[in-house]
């Protein structure tokens, strides 16, 4: 990594050759919202011209909507999350799947499973996990998945799902291993990662970072969580800090900045059809 305050320094003070997109940020969160505005302009000074606000519940999913109706650069998506699956009424999964037709919305998730929490039933989180692959395939929108010790689980759904026909999608926030990588990747799902990659322990994660096909490699900061090195204590995280971690990476994989900004971007444009 670039001594920190050079790091700071071009962060703070931008980068025309920039052009980065944060893939996975949960604007609906109240620790985004109550200062919006700062935040995403923070963002475009730091290169971020493009932003995906991920929904985990009905009403952050409609929250996530609104928000890119209303501001530039910022698409939606529309999910329940496994660890709020429990609480989803009756009638939510109707709009969920009524969102997903939404022009703004490009993605549907954020979904997946998660037994480190233990809260929400396994054959539940898989019920819904399930209708979204379905939908999935049905709308030709992207999954965002998320894993917390699950990568078995999910990784037999997602290959019975592939039966049936082409998937679309990312595993989002991946920390998992390199072997775990490459099955992902062979069932046509791209990998993004966030803040922890940056982190001193997470040496053996940014190996799997530097051999991901940089055609299927995406970079998010999972805001208002994981704040990346050097900014790891500031919280929330933010979208801005999305530079840090694509800086490392970058470094990792012996490629400028802007190279990799570049080429992530399009990425994730290509990923959520979305023009360049």
């Amino acid at each position: 990594m670039k001594p920190d305050r050079e790091i700071h320094g071009r962060a703070a003070s931008g980068d025309p050759e920039l052009t980065l997109f944060d893939t996975h940020a949960h604007l609906a969160d109240e620790q985004l919202t109550a200062d919006l505005t700062s935040v995403l302009a923070r963002a475009q000074r730091t290169g971020v011209g493009q932003i995906l606000a991920v929904g985990t519940t009905l009403g952050s999913s409609r929250t996530c909507l609104q928000i890119a109706r209303d501001l530039p650069g910022v698409l939606s998506s529309a999910g329940i999350h496994p660890n709020h699956a429990a609480e989803a009424e009756p009638g939510d999964w109707d709009e969920i799947v009524r969102l997903a037709g939404e022009e703004k919305v490009v993605a549907l998730g954020e979904t997946g499973l998660d037994l480190y929490w233990k809260d929400v039933p396994l054959a539940v989180q898989q019920d819904y996990f399930d209708r979204h692959i379905r939908l999935s395939q049905q709308l030709e929108l992207p999954l965002v998945i998320h894993l917390r010790e699950t990568a078995a689980e999910i990784l037999k759904m997602l290959t019975e799902a592939r039966r049936r026909g082409p998937l679309r999608g990312v595993m989002h926030s991946f920390t998992g291993t390199a072997e775990q990588a490459r099955e992902f990747l062979d069932l046509g799902l791209a990998i993004s990662f966030a803040g922890m990659v940056t982190y001193k322990k997470s040496a053996a994660l940014r190996e799997v970072a530097r051999a991901v096909p940089i055609d299927r490699l995406l970079v998010e900061t999972d805001c208002p969580y994981l704040s990346p090195e050097p900014v790891r204590g500031q919280r929330p995280n933010e979208p801005a800090h999305v530079f840090y971690t694509a800086a490392c990476i970058a470094e990792v994989r012996s490629l400028t900045l802007a190279e990799f900004a570049r080429r992530t971007t399009a990425n994730a444009q290509a990923l959520f059809r979305r023009p360049v």
